[in-house]
């Protein structure tokens, strides 16, 4: 919780000086009581009272300058609400190395089902692209609102070839910067790419070179390392068992140029995990609200209960 005005949260201190003036004043009266010789007997005749009831409307009271000092501060809180224009770039990796299956059932199949979750997370309003890629890119949908499209391309990617992730990440930068359906009145829309790859680049331009160029545009890449070094493909093209370790320090310097975040995963829950937070995260804004009126509110009632207590636990004797 943050104050919009908090030079008033210094009438706070307010609250114990009236306490303490309270105690002293009742010390006083305590002190200096007229006794009456038939004090006793009236005291058995009118009833003892609890200690704690002239405690009440002062506790009540204390809590109600509390409050309103607090609503005098104008507090407030971070929420997040929906983005109205955003512009996302998924780049997706289906290069031979995807067929590896250290994260069960294989890399591709929980990378596919991730990219599921991801659409299901972002708000309608925000346009979504994609870039499917492995020796090249070889699949590229405009960013949208229409989310039939960006799932056709997820479903029908298959694991084979080399990986050019600077030549794909150049064109979901490309597609983000030339995108002119999202925004209003020449204001560029917040845009970003997620990027999920399992391997090192092995053919097109480099990758970070093409990090810092979305760096420079304000467009963060957050990326998302897949696999454990435990992964091997086997086949002809591969003679063999190979091992296709993930490449998370390549992706992490991808990440870190552009101004994004770089995640890992080793599982499929992991990954699941990940795509649904950076659905939620770049499809809304931090926004804060003031909650003036509650503390208000509860001040003004709580004064109401200091008043109907007072009258009500009001001693009938000095």
């Amino acid at each position: 919780m943050s104050f919009a005005s908090p030079i008033y949260l210094l009438g706070l201190l307010l609250v114990p000086v009236a306490a303490a003036a309270w105690i002293a004043r009742r010390q006083h009266v305590r002190r200096y009581a007229v006794r009456f010789p038939a004090a006793s007997s009236a005291a058995l005749a009118v009833g003892r009272s609890p200690a704690w009831r002239p405690m009440v409307p002062m506790a009540l009271l204390l809590a109600s300058l509390a409050a309103l000092v607090v609503a005098l501060a104008k507090p407030e809180h971070t929420v997040a609400v929906p983005i109205e224009r955003a512009t996302i770039m998924l780049v997706t990796d289906h290069s031979r190395s995807m067929e590896a299956d250290d994260v069960a059932p294989d890399r591709l199949a929980a990378a596919q089902q991730a990219a599921v979750t991801f659409l299901k997370q972002v708000p309608g309003k925000v346009r979504v692209g994609i870039v499917a890629y492995s020796t090249a890119p070889d699949a590229v949908q405009a960013p949208t609102t229409d989310r039939q499209p960006v799932r056709q391309i997820i479903d029908a990617q298959f694991p084979d070839g080399a990986t050019a992730t600077g030549d794909a990440l150049s064109i979901a930068l490309n597609a983000i910067t030339s995108d002119t359906g999202a925004g209003t009145g020449g204001k560029k829309p917040p845009s970003a790419i997620v990027l999920l790859s399992d391997g090192k680049t092995t053919t097109g331009r480099d990758p970070v070179g093409v990090a810092q160029r979305a760096g420079q545009a304000k467009v963060p890449i957050y990326t998302v390392a897949l696999g454990t070094s435990d992964g091997v493909v086997t086949g002809p093209g591969f003679g063999g068992y190979v091992p296709v370790p993930p490449d998370p320090e390549t992706l992490g310097a991808i990440a870190q140029e552009s101004g994004g975040k770089a995640f890992t995963a080793e599982d499929a829950g992991k990954l699941s995990d990940i795509y649904k937070n950076l659905g939620s995260k770049l499809g809304s804004k931090k926004r804060k609200q003031q909650t003036t009126s509650a503390f208000a509110l509860g001040g003004l009632l709580l004064l109401l209960g200091a008043a109907v207590s007072s009258a009500r636990f009001a001693p009938s004797l000095p």
